[in-house]
């Protein structure tokens, strides 16, 4: 079996709403029913017994071997501890091609089970071995590196239960949260509101209990100190017992507590001093260690933390006891599981030594052994949840201290005997405030209720009703996307907002271009989302862009299909009919959101057919009122977009919006069908994302097809008394649509420049070929800069076969260069002709004609 292509479809797509890995891959003769493949079952199983059932035979009867590499990597992926349920494999129109579709959490765990996958069913065809646990070992870990931690991860949980869009901006735990100007943006436990100043008077130590005994709360008293002895000369002036730590620590590295001997403070020194460029002594607070957690301040969780410990029973050693506990499946060496592993370092073996024991002693029946003196999880401690037994005097010191330091997500460790009792009450302190706290000890105790602190994060970051997200139109169809973007954001920018929009032509933010090119890809797409000046988005969604990597969005509020042409892009990519692409297209459909809108063509039976898809609504735009779709849809009192004798009309119900086409340049009074068509659609996207009809009504009265508006798209040009269209149509549906445009259009001649995109079917070039020759006069073939895999002359040639036989055509040349084609035509146009010149290099011909416009102007000013 060999794998011809792999690509990460990264947001909904063809195949379902999860993201997968979609591969194309070819099996051998032998390999396209493994059932005749001797012992081979078994030899996988062997391999991998938790495979599970392979599937079913496929209606002919046949489990090729693409289904089995199916199967296992999604079955390698669940076995490693990811949660992913679908896959699916499909048959290609080529003999033993296949499409493998197998979902991803994390998308580098997916492609390393995929290729492991591979491996499986190599060795169990080869009968070689196969190394299962150094594989899922291999997935788990790599699983874990990975994918979001669990404080992280709590947050975005509840940033998708609140509807609230999220990207992962790095490999670590920086996620932005909402689009546009919406967006917040989290890493680990902290949220782009969290002070940096704030921050770094949490991580000085002194400062923080300097600050906070000014106001009040309580703390223990300690100092700075300069190195060892002067860390035991501290601990002398303190008296008693003193907590040994970095100034600038976290997570209770490096922490030593209820130390009193010389030696104990000099050794707590230097393990202090290997985790801080400075080290505090300060007094000792006898008592429990409890972590509270302020977010905004409000006191949303409270734990009780245990250092970590073992039980004696009078038979195993400390160090057997320690691997017992390490046994628990909740305890892992990172943060991704709720406990972490104990550790026998030095640091247990100075605590065991102040014991008097080492690890190989056997404490006696129900003696404690404490392991270490802080309490942290990540050290190997336990929490026990007391969110409810908290006083509200402990709760006021903590919130007090939060707002002291100014961290509006906050963990405030506390000593003292019980939180439910006053701190001044039983000498108890705030012992540490600390910047972004880890959340496991609370989303999941090792004893007690687990607290949803991902959502009081998410609560405290957007307001009631807030989900991040800014209005956001697809926009996808075979023809008319682009001017239905562009005359889309247009509208939404007369509302008022700062839209950003997409298409073939580049990414745009408040009409100034960040990026050229063909834009109208995810990548694009989500780089427009990320851009904090967008309130509006308008996007181009092009079917190779959904064909390599789903959608940028996971729901959009408005999807626009304008139409499926029979003749564009059809054998690419296994999309071999209208109905094909009409399945890719309506990939919009399905993932427009429940309470916005779906914009389709109603005289299109492919989009109509797509409406039962929609979660939302549908608002229908047609002919006339009198289109068996839009009348019905009209007489339900839901919303249509249709055609009035001189004007557009928009109902509801008994509502309507009469807006005349002469008030709408881009239609020429209506003269232009296909931009009325365009105009509709806008006209309904528009509606549908909320903007007013005096701004709508504003926004179509001042949009013109120029160059400058709509790049290519239908822009005019006088050139010495003769009329000069340049447009980007290149599949036959839009040619055919031109060609009506232009034969209702006076003339005294016709002329047309056209080539062809090389990667279009020998049939649908013929077409164009035909098309033109029945409305034009004259014609000047040119080749595209990029033949896209055809070789010289190709192109040509099969325009020039649909020529053959021409009933309008006169005169027919080919010439090198597209610059050269247009100046071909415009030596031969006289004052009252014709030019539709079909551009393939859309921004540097228009600049070509514009160049010769303005040249034929100057020559004419001056022979005036």
């Amino acid at each position: 079996m060999k794998v011809n292509r792999l690509r990460a479809l990264r947001g909904p797509n063809l195949w379902s709403r999860h993201t997968a890995l979609e591969a194309t891959v070819t099996c051998e003769p032998h390999e396209c029913d493994v059932r005749r493949l001797p012992g081979f079952d078994e030899r996988l199983r062997q391999r991998f017994p938790q495979l599970g059932a392979l599937p079913q035979p496929s209606t002919d009867g046949v489990l090729t071997m693409a289904h089995a590499l199916e199967v296992a990597a999604l079955a390698l992926q669940t076995e490693a501890g990811c949660a992913v349920s679908f896959s699916r494999t499909i048959a290609a129109p080529e003999p033993g091609v296949f499409q493998v579709v197998v979902e991803y959490g994390v998308e580098d765990v997916g492609r390393a089970a995929f290729d492991a996958a591979l491996q499986l069913l190599q060795a169990a065809q080869d009968d070689t071995p196969f190394d299962l646990q150094a594989v899922l070992a291999h997935l788990r870990e790599l699983d874990e590196d990975l994918r979001l931690g669990p404080s992280t991860g709590s947050i975005v949980e509840a940033a998708v239960r609140r509807g609230i869009p999220y990207r992962r901006l790095t490999t670590g735990s920086l996620v932005q949260l909402g689009w546009g100007s919406q967006q917040r943006r989290i890493q680990a436990a902290e949220c782009d509101s969290t002070s940096a100043i704030a921050e770094s008077i949490a991580q000085d130590k002194e400062l923080t209990k300097r600050l906070l005994h000014a106001v009040g709360v309580p703390v223990p008293l300690g100092r700075p100190v300069a190195d060892a002895e002067d860390a035991w000369r501290a601990a002398q002036e303190l008296g008693g017992a003193v907590v040994v730590k970095p100034r600038d620590g976290n997570q209770g590295k490096g922490v030593t507590v209820n130390v009193s001997t010389r030696e104990q403070v000099l050794a707590a020194y230097e393990a202090a001093a290997r985790y801080g460029t400075e080290v505090m002594v300060e007094r000792y607070l006898p008592g429990i260690d409890f972590r509270l957690l302020v977010v905004g301040n409000r006191l949303v969780a409270a734990a009780r933390r245990d250092p970590p410990l073992v039980i004696g029973d009078g038979v195993h050693t400390v160090r057997e006891l320690v691997e017992r506990v390490n046994a628990d499946p909740r305890r892992g060496d990172g943060h991704a599981t709720p406990l972490t592993r104990i550790r026998l370092d030095a640091i247990a073996l100075e605590r065991l030594a102040q014991q008097g024991l080492t690890p190989d002693d056997v404490p006696a029946l129900g003696q404690r052994v404490v392991l270490r003196n802080n309490a942290n999880l990540s050290t190997g401690g336990t929490a026990t949840d007391v969110t409810d037994e908290v006083h509200p005097d402990v709760a006021q010191r903590a919130i007090l201290a939060a707002m002291t330091v100014g961290l509006d997500v906050c963990g405030v460790d506390v000593v003292c005997q019980t939180v439910a009792r006053p701190l001044e009450e039983q000498q108890g302190g705030i012992v540490e405030v600390n910047a972004a706290p880890g959340l496991r000890m609370h989303l999941s105790p090792s004893y007690g209720k687990g607290r949803d602190v991902g959502q009081a994060i998410i609560d405290h970051m957007f307001a009631p009703g807030q989900d991040g997200r800014i209005p956001l139109v697809a926009v996808t169809g075979t023809n008319g996307k682009t001017t239905t973007v562009r005359l889309t954001a247009h509208l939404m920018q007369r509302h008022g907002w700062r839209v950003g929009f997409t298409d073939t032509n580049g990414v745009y933010v408040q009409g100034r271009a960040i990026d050229t090119g063909d834009c109208s890809g995810p990548k694009s797409a989500r780089r427009l989302l990320a851009h904090p000046d967008v309130d509006a988005a308008v996007l181009e969604t092009a079917r190779g862009g959904i064909l390599r990597e789903g959608l940028a969005f996971d729901r959009c509020h408005v999807g626009v299909v304008t139409n499926i042409g029979t003749g564009d892009h059809l054998g690419l990519n296994y999309i071999t009919t209208a109905e094909d692409v009409g399945v890719l297209k309506r990939v919009i459909v399905q993932n427009v959101a429940p309470n916005g809108w779906t914009v389709l063509n109603a005289a299109d039976p492919h989009c109509v057919a797509m409406a039962p898809l929609s979660p939302a609504p549908v608002i229908y735009f047609g002919p006339d009122a009198h289109h068996p779709v839009v009348a019905t849809h009209r007489a339900l009192g839901r919303r249509v977009v249709f055609v009035d004798h001189d004007a557009i009309v928009a109902a509801e119900g008994g509502w309507h919006m009469r807006l005349p086409l002469a008030d709408i340049p881009l239609t020429d009074a209506g003269r232009i069908p296909f931009q009325v068509d365009n105009a509709m659609a806008a006209i309904a996207a528009a509606w549908g994302a909320g903007v007013s009809w005096s701004a709508i009504v504003d926004g179509l009265r001042t949009f013109e097809a120029t160059a400058q508006a709509v790049p290519g798209r239908f822009n005019r040009f006088s050139y010495r008394g003769a009329s000069l269209i340049a447009d980007y149509g290149h599949n036959p549906d839009a040619i055919a649509a031109l060609c009506r445009t232009v034969e209702a259009m006076p003339a005294g001649k016709r002329v047309v420049v056209i080539s062809a995109a090389g990667d279009r079917r020998d049939q649908d070039i013929v077409e164009q070929g035909r098309l033109v020759g029945q409305t034009f006069d004259e014609v000047v073939l040119f080749e595209d800069a990029c033949q896209r895999g055809r070789a010289d002359g190709e192109t040509i040639a099969l325009l020039q076969r649909g020529l053959q036989g021409a009933p309008r055509t006169r005169w027919q040349t080919a010439v090198r260069g597209e610059f050269a084609a247009i100046d071909t035509a415009l030596q031969r146009l006289q004052p009252g002709d014709l030019c539709l010149i079909l551009v393939d290099q859309v921004t540097e011909a228009l600049q070509h004609i514009q160049q010769r416009v303005a040249e034929a102007s100057g020559t004419a000013a001056a022979a005036t």
